[in-house]
Parts: structure tokens; C-alpha cells; sequence
């Protein structure tokens, strides 16, 4: 899979299926399986991370959901900031987070660069993308067709839309818009006029892989990126909102097929990402660690390069 295709309006990837036809929502919202999550779970109190990293060291915390912060050869990368109390175009409903956000946007080191994957308000939050630009410079890098979305909020932020297989230099690093197996949604007629998609990053300390939101499909994508860049150092990998499978297969890998991912990948460490923070689907809250943990078992992988930290927790990467 080398990009997507376009019909002039719409991207789509042939024989995927994109956004779930209505009987099927329909199906899955009135199925009645969904687990029951608290309503807050605290988090474990950690020291903040430091201004920047140099050297080979290469840092990652996990802020809440998919949003990581990544530390790497003077670089500050934040991946999908998403630091609102829910993922929704209201503030007074959907999806709402159980766990709070590791820091608020005033709480970050100097960010450089955002990744945002694509537009799904749980990866595309358009107020914390507004207080991020009131406290940082940060350059945002996303598929085709996003930056519509982000300069109608945020002006002045420098965007750089990259269809898959593009990339941009600066400096040090070096980025790429690789495939994902995902769709594109923020308004009632707007499906799939946006790209998704996934990043390799590439630094003097190492190839890093933010697979943003995606199904396993037959493992080509992650087969894809060892072939073209090499081991990653560091992969985040999603592991949550996979159920019920007959609905979420396609647009979102469970545990068991992200070891897959690591495995074909051959990341020296990944960390889970996408689990933990809002209910989007009928897991319980705690399965997703549980499975990966299983499936780690399964694969014969020592846990330790295929770790879930705890929001706020700072992982240095071997």
C-alpha cells in the first residue's frame, strides 16, 4: 500500500472499509454489551519531564489517550494532543475522559512539532491545538486535507500536509506520512475528505513510529515501514477501543494483533498507546493491559519492549 486513492473528493483504501454503514451502528449502539468504566480514575503522581533531551537519549510520557510526548536529540514531539475533558464538538457531551490529562498545555516543555494523525476528535482537539499555540511554537504535521480544520482555529500555526510516502526535513529529523487503515470525520457530509495516516520519524538517536489510529488488516503497513526505514527505537502502537471485533476490526487493532504489529515491525521498545483515557468502545477499562500482557506472554516477548506506562510516567528507551 503505497497511498490512498482519491475520486476527487474522498480518499479510501480499495477493499477497507472506511466509516460503518448506519445499520451497523445502529447494531453495535443498541447491542448492549458495553462494559462498565468508572467514572474517574486518579493518576499516580510523577515528576515532570525535563526541558529536552540530547545525545542518544530518547524519553517518552504518556500524557492520556494517544497523546505522548516524545523527547528526542533536542527535538519535543507531541503526538495527537488531545488534553480536553471530552472528544466532542460540545463541551457538554460525548466520550468523556476518565483519567485526566498528565499536563495541561502551560505544563509542556517547548514543543516543536505536533503529529496529528488525522481528524477524529479524540486525535484532532481543537482547543487544546488553540492552547498549545498560546504556549508553544510547534509546527503541526498531518495528512492531505487536515490543515482546513486547524487554521480556521489556530492562526498563524505553520501546517504541513504530507500525502502518504512524503516527507519533510529539518535539521536533524526527518518525517514521513506512512499508510494507516482508519477513515475521516468531523461534520455530517465531511467522511473521508481528509487523510489519515501514521509517521516515521527519523533522528540521529534513532527511527521513531507513531502508528496514530489504525486496523492490522493483513500486517502490510507495519511490514512497510521495517522494509523502507529499519527497526524502529521507539513504536506507539494502539490497543484499545477494539470491541466488539465484527464492528471495530477494520478501523482499530486489539492487543493481541499490535504485538503483531511490534513483532513484524521488530521495535526494539513500543508503548501502548490509545486505551485507558475515554470509553469509545465496549471493553472494560483494564482489558486491553491485561490482553497485551497475555499476548506478550503468547509471543515469548519480555515485556519489558512492549510496555503500557501509567499517564504521566516518563520511559527512557533503551
Amino acid at each position: 500500500m503505497s497511498q490512498a486513492d482519491f475520486d476527487g473528493k474522498r480518499f479510501f483504501v480499495p477493499d477497507h472499509r472506511g466509516e460503518a454503514s448506519f445499520g451497523d451502528l445502529m447494531k453495535w449502539q443498541f447491542g448492549g454489551r458495553r462494559a462498565r468504566w468508572p467514572a474517574r480514575v486518579a493518576n499516580q503522581p510523577y515528576s515532570p519531564p525535563q526541558q529536552r533531551v540530547d545525545g542518544n537519549t530518547l524519553r517518552a510520557t504518556w500524557i492520556g489517550h494517544s497523546t505522548m510526548l516524545v523527547q528526542v536529540a533536542g527535538l519535543n514531539i507531541l503526538t495527537d494532543p488531545f488534553l480536553s475533558e471530552r472528544a466532542s464538538p460540545v463541551a457538554f457531551a460525548g466520550p468523556r475522559r476518565v483519567r485526566a490529562a498528565a499536563l495541561q498545555a502551560h505544563e509542556l516543555p517547548p514543543l516543536d512539532i505536533i503529529l496529528l494523525s488525522h481528524n477524529h476528535y479524540d486525535h484532532m482537539d481543537i482547543p487544546t491545538l488553540r492552547q498549545l499555540a498560546r504556549h508553544h511554537q510547534a509546527r503541526i504535521v498531518t495528512p492531505l486535507g487536515n490543515g482546513r480544520y486547524v487554521k480556521a482555529a489556530v492562526m498563524g500555526t505553520h501546517i504541513d500536509e504530507l500525502n502518504w510516502l512524503e516527507s519533510i526535513a529539518e535539521g536533524n529529523w526527518r518525517i514521513t506520512a506512512m499508510p494507516a487503515l482508519h477513515w475521516s470525520k468531523r461534520r455530517f457530509s465531511d467522511a473521508n475528505r481528509a487523510l489519515w495516516g501514521a509517521f516515521t520519524v527519523e533522528t540521529p538517536a534513532g527511527l521513531i513510529y507513531f502508528a496514530g489510529d489504525t486496523g492490522f488488516g493483513d500486517g502490510a503497513t507495519f511490514k512497510d515501514v521495517r522494509k523502507r526505514f529499519g527497526r524502529p527505537r521507539l513504536s506507539l502502537l494502539p490497543i484499545g477501543a477494539y470491541a466488539p471485533r465484527w464492528f471495530m476490526k477494520a478501523q482499530h487493532m486489539n492487543p493481541e494483533e499490535a504485538v503483531e504489529a511490534h513483532a513484524l515491525l521488530e521495535s526494539g521498545t513500543s508503548l501502548a498507546i490509545h486505551h485507558g483515557t475515554i470509553q469509545l468502545t465496549d471493553e472494560p477499562i483494564d482489558e486491553p493491559k491485561e490482553l497485551l500482557a497475555a499476548a506478550l506472554v503468547d509471543r515469548k516477548i519480555e515485556p519489558e519492549r512492549f510496555l503500557a506506562p501509567e499517564v504521566g510516567q516518563m520511559v527512557d528507551i533503551p
